[in-house]
């Protein structure tokens, strides 16, 4: 596990990092805009008891979050339409849609989904970078040391199970290759991030 120098002791101090292929320096220093932004998101980030405690549906007050925060200062949704063309015939291969894309960073919020979802990210990041659409990947998780803080929220214990996306489902899809050349850079929310908004009885 690394913890790159360009990031903030704030930040450091609520996400666990994981930094593949030099993806913080090459986003600190190729894609500055982008890289302030995302820092200046996940300083500001917190984890709310309120958020924690409701089921989110499709996406997670946590997600919406952070899409949001990302969403105000330009980032958007994008699929690309890309094709191979073989001795002429043109073969179509679409990419999944990225959550948060912005300059040549993409940026995925995996905050609870089944974690095949890991499988499809990183390989649209391998796509995309071979491409030369994207200088770095970026995934925004949760840690597995979380685990003891969300069973402890009165939520069914399916709901966190290991088989959705935590920082140890993660990184043996990195370091497996997953990625391919592709840099990636995890940050994977701790409890340090955690805050009780519940009302003061």
């Amino acid at each position: 596990m690394s913890r790159a120098p360009a990031v903030p002791e704030l930040v450091q101090e609520k996400f666990e990092i994981f930094d593949w292929r030099n993806a913080a320096a090459i986003l600190s220093v190729v894609d500055t805009a982008e890289w302030n932004e995302i820092l200046s998101v996940l300083s500001a980030f917190r984890l709310p008891h309120s958020a924690l405690a409701v089921g989110g549906g499709n996406r997670s007050q946590i997600s919406r979050a952070l899409d949001g925060a990302l969403c105000d200062l330009g980032w958007i949704e994008k699929s690309f339409d890309t094709h191979f063309v073989v001795d002429g015939v043109d073969y179509p291969s679409p990419t999944h849609k990225v959550d948060c894309f912005k300059g040549r960073v993409a940026l995925e919020v995996e905050w609870n989904n089944k974690d095949p979802f890991f499988d499809r990210d990183l390989k649209n990041f391998r796509l995309l970078y071979d491409l030369r659409i994207i200088d770095a990947g970026v995934i925004v998780t949760r840690s597995s040391s979380l685990e003891p803080l969300l069973r402890q929220m009165g939520r069914p214990t399916s709901t966190f199970g290991q088989s959705t996306t935590h920082m140890n489902k993660l990184l043996p899809k990195i370091r497996g290759g997953g990625a391919g050349g592709c840099p990636v850079l995890v940050f994977a929310i701790k409890a340090e991030a955690y805050v009780d908004d519940r009302p003061t009885p």
